[in-house]
């Protein structure tokens, strides 16, 4: 229950935060969710293998990007594998550790859209499911 109201406090904080000091609103965001859920193995201590399953949901600056990003799924998605699979695992079952790989995630595709389409479209990277075993 502590996993997923963290991720509802996060969501929730950046939607508040959505405004500039004078009040106005800074931008039309969209979302867009990976489907299906990213589930892949993680480096476990144990000779039990570990795996994490994760909904990831990317804030976009404006709806026009929602189609860039979409094209670029597989791309995205191969990445966030990645970063999750090279994790060990008391930072994947840590509360400190799962914002890391969050934040380092959120640089990954942003580092990769802006590669492929010249522009950071995300504004943020939220995880809205956390489980991991």
């Amino acid at each position: 229950m502590a996993k997923y109201l963290f991720a509802v406090l996060v969501a929730l904080f950046f939607s508040l935060n959505a405004h500039s000091a004078d009040g106005k609103s800074t931008g039309n965001f969209a979302y867009y969710g990976f489907e299906p859920d990213i589930v892949t193995n993680y480096i476990s201590n144990r000779k039990k293998l570990g795996f994490v399953k994760i909904s990831v949901e990317l804030m976009v600056k404006d709806p026009k990007h929602l189609q860039q990003i979409e094209h670029h799924d597989p791309l995205l998605r191969a990445a966030i594998v990645e970063v999750l699979g090279n994790q060990p695992e008391d930072k994947v079952k840590s509360l400190t550790g799962r914002e890391d790989i969050r934040r380092e995630c959120f640089e990954t595709v942003n580092r990769l859209l802006e590669a492929e389409t010249g522009e950071q479209s995300v504004v943020n990277l939220l995880f809205t499911k956390y489980l991991y075993d």
